[in-house]
């Protein structure tokens, strides 16, 4: 049997989650309703989670 090959671990980049305009500095990710500011949601495309807490939304469909 062949050995598995251990899976990478993609990094993901603080600066994805904010965009810069000139002098203003806006959140692109949604924050947490029960983590607070700072700790940011994962997009999906039926949900959004909060890896902290497990908080989860879905999204309707239309």
């Amino acid at each position: 049997m062949a050995a598995k090959k251990p899976v990478e671990k993609k990094s993901i980049k603080k600066s994805n989650a904010y965009k810069v305009d000139g002098n203003k500095v806006e959140r692109t990710k949604p924050v947490c309703p029960k983590c607070g500011p700072g700790v940011f949601m994962a997009v999906h495309k039926d949900r959004t989670a909060c890896g902290k807490c497990g908080y989860t939304e879905f999204t309707k469909k239309e």
